[in-house]
């Protein structure tokens, strides 16, 4: 679960060896472009979700809100404590639902409570943004939020077109990571919001590992999206805090971004 630092590496995505099935942090609603005014359920689930398999146990979260137009609104009391069900086991996890009213792009964060991997005897915290658009109205969802590590999208994340490409840039105390290894992760199996459990899986894991990017001297990284969906990009180790409770701790930085398919007019 450590970062790869290379000396040169350039933006272009890579498949290699790595370890397969990553841990990933979702925040997740179905739908991230809203015309009018709405209540949206969020769930969070720490998860395997390309793989559509086990999930972990949260802890309580040290922070969970959101930005919208430089304004940062709380949610923590918004939280609520559910079970999910994964395919093979249940995880303690939380949902929330958020009044939108706005016009403009929603920036969701959550701040995790370290989890601790007991096969590799380290903490994994990864912080996570999520992103929501009202209006179809842009208002800052190229912006750092000034986070001790995170993705900054380079692209529009809540309309990434199927077949193009995804880039972001990687921060760890605001300045860009050089030759960071970035894994990516395709949400095979949506959380179905009524009953907290895995839906059917419409993908599996790619053979090989991981699915990898390379940031380059900029931290800047792309990716080739080839299927719609929800796209997660992690960048493990990235944050400045390496130890906590006495052990290692793998501070990640976690971002979702949402593709659609070109389609016909409806005829």
């Amino acid at each position: 679960m450590k970062k790869t630092i290379l000396g040169a590496a350039t933006a272009l995505s890579l498949l290699v060896s790595a370890p397969a099935f990553a841990h990933f942090q979702l925040v997740y609603t179905p739908e991230v472009n809203l015309e009018k005014p709405a209540e949206v359920p969020f769930k969070l689930i720490f998860w395997h979700p390309f793989e559509n398999g086990h999930a972990m146990d949260m802890g309580q979260p040290l922070e969970f809100y959101y930005i919208h137009k430089g304004k940062k609104t709380d949610l923590m009391d918004s939280l609520k404590p559910m079970t999910f069900k994964a395919p093979h086991n249940e995880s303690k996890a939380f949902e929330s639902v958020v009044k939108v009213r706005r016009n403009g792009d929603y920036i969701f964060v959550l701040n995790p409570a370290p989890y601790y991997e007991k096969s590799e005897d380290i903490y994994i915290q990864q912080i996570t943004k999520s992103y929501l658009n009202k209006g179809g109205i842009p208002t800052g969802w190229n912006e750092a939020q000034n986070l001790p590590t995170e993705i900054v999208p380079l692209n529009k994340p809540t309309n990434i077109l199927a077949g193009s490409t995804f880039s972001g840039v990687l921060l760890s105390d605001g300045k860009p990571v050089a030759g960071a290894e970035i894994e990516i992760e395709y949400l095979a199996a949506a959380p179905e919001m009524d009953t907290n459990k895995a839906g059917p899986a419409t993908a599996e894991p790619m053979p090989g590992g991981a699915v990898v990017a390379i940031t380059d001297a900029n931290g800047v990284f792309t990716f080739g999206i080839p299927k719609a969906g929800f796209w997660g990009f992690a960048a493990l180790g990235s944050g400045p805090a390496k130890e906590h409770e006495g052990k290692e701790l793998s501070q990640d930085a976690v971002i979702w971004v949402r593709a659609y398919d070109v389609k016909a007019p409806a005829q």
